[in-house]
């Protein structure tokens, strides 16, 4: 059994490969390089789950980075069970071959209570006070604290919101060669989110972006340097590309108009999603929607009237799911499917002064979905640091806060993914897979083939 590395280089394609990258590019040209076809969803959770299954999302059941529960009668965003999880994983594969193997699982999702000898998580403390304290979770827990003693804390405000940056993935490359020269795992799981952030931000046209990939090189080319030292394979792949988007498009607030959607007026005056006494409503996802309808005989008009919003290319029914590998319980009636250039907003207010107090906070859990403005600090503030200042001195001081500094303009918003690439542009769409052993070499890669290629370099003869 050969010992293996896989980085998970988030936002990563071929075509940014070259000499900006020189430690990528080192790897790709000792081994080979494949642009790879990915399922849908093209977003974290379902993608990370097909790696590790070899399964699309109709199969394992992660149809999104968050779905509805019906019984609940509410969304439910980035929770990190594994147990979520509904088909085997590679690492369950791979003891099967071997008892003795082992795997850490370095901030890839549905981290905790996976069946591994080590795992390290976001986790951050919320005291009833309404803070937010940075925190991660591990397996075993003497983990954490050992990390953080050595590395100091984990920086959260790095890792999503308005100061995400190279800080975060830092961290987590020297948490991963910690772990990798002490514990010595069989296989490691490494999650290097750098290059999310501006591609949302910026787009991946702008010539800013070359800086973060020469960044995310250099703590991915860490990594691979140990790897290769220590006789390893290293695999290096990415969940999705990332598009240039211009026109966001608010489906909440489309189902309203047309009398499907309810809302709740709270006691302090804004408005909140009444999902379980909506008729129709939709989990916003990037470029991909589930929309849950109440009353089967609604979903035929639902679908057509969708079908002629602009910037909307394909409405998934029951059926049409089957063939996109998405038709699961906790997938939409409907799943809605955005142009190249289109992206979907969760509002669903129709006045900025009645939206949610979280709607202008970093809040992943609460909102009824994803929410790239999140990066951005409301450029309509006309004191920003001031704001900010004054809410972090609350926090040092013990009292509730409230960091209000998120903008409701989602025009802002400069790149998104989640659609399948169109086979004519692979190069700048598509994820990609990198990998130091070219006897493993293939013509054509999918996502869901990473498992299989993980066992056969781990276990080859």
């Amino acid at each position: 059994m050969r010992r293996l590395m896989v980085l998970n280089v988030v936002g990563l394609t071929s075509e940014m490969i070259g000499p900006g990258t020189p430690n990528l590019l080192a790897l790709s040209q000792n081994g080979f390089l494949r642009p790879m076809q990915t399922v849908l969803p093209a977003v974290t959770c379902s993608v990370q789950a097909s790696m590790l299954t070899g399964r699309h999302p109709q199969d394992h059941g992660i149809v999104g980075n968050g779905w509805y529960d019906r019984d609940l009668s509410e969304v439910m965003f980035w929770k990190q069970s594994n147990r979520l999880i509904q088909s085997e994983r590679v690492y369950e594969m791979a003891r099967r071959q071997a008892v003795t193997h082992t795997t850490a699982k370095m901030f890839w999702w549905f981290n905790m209570y996976a069946d591994v000898a080590w795992s390290v998580t976001p986790r951050p403390s919320y005291p009833a006070d309404g803070r937010k304290i940075p925190d991660i979770y591990s397996e075993p827990e003497s983990l954490r604290d050992e990390l953080q003693e050595r590395l100091g804390k984990f920086p959260l405000f790095n890792f999503w919101g308005p100061t995400a940056d190279i800080k975060s993935t830092a961290w987590i490359t020297d948490a991963s060669l910690d772990v990798w020269k002490h514990q010595r795992p069989d296989l490691m799981l490494v999650y290097l989110p750098h290059l999310d952030y501006n591609l949302q931000r910026l787009g991946p046209s702008n010539p800013a972006i070359q800086q973060d990939i020469a960044a995310v090189d250099r703590q991915a080319g860490r990594l691979i340097e140990e790897a290769l030292n220590s006789d390893a394979s290293v695999l290096v792949v990415s969940e999705y590309g990332i598009t240039e988007t211009n026109r966001p498009i608010h489906l909440n607030r489309i189902l309203r108009e047309q009398g499907y959607l309810r809302v709740r007026r709270e006691p302090l005056g804004w408005e909140t999603l009444d999902c379980g006494a909506s008729r129709a409503f939709a989990v916003a996802d990037h470029q991909v929607a589930h929309v849950y309808v109440r009353r089967p005989s609604d979903v035929a008009a639902i679908q057509r009237m969708l079908m002629n919003v602009p910037g909307i290319e394909r409405v998934l029914d029951r059926v049409e799911q089957k063939s996109f590998g998405i038709a699961h319980q906790r997938s939409g009636d409907l799943v809605v499917i955005s142009e190249r250039d289109a992206w979907f907003t969760y509002y669903f207010w129709q006045d900025d002064a009645l939206a949610p107090d979280y709607a202008r906070t970093v809040d992943i859990h609460r909102k009824p979905g994803y929410d790239p403005v999140e990066l951005f600090i409301d450029p309509e503030l006309q004191w920003p640091k001031v704001r900010v200042l004054k809410r972090l001195i609350q926090k040092k001081l013990g009292f509730r806060y409230y960091m209000d500094v998120i903008g409701l303009n989602a025009e802002i918003v400069r790149g998104s993914h989640g659609r399948l690439p169109d086979a004519s542009r692979m190069e700048s769409d598509a994820p990609v897979l990198i990998c130091s052993d070219k006897s493993a070499e293939r013509d054509k890669l999918h996502v869901c083939d990473v498992q299989n290629l993980i066992l056969s370099l781990q276990f080859r003869s």
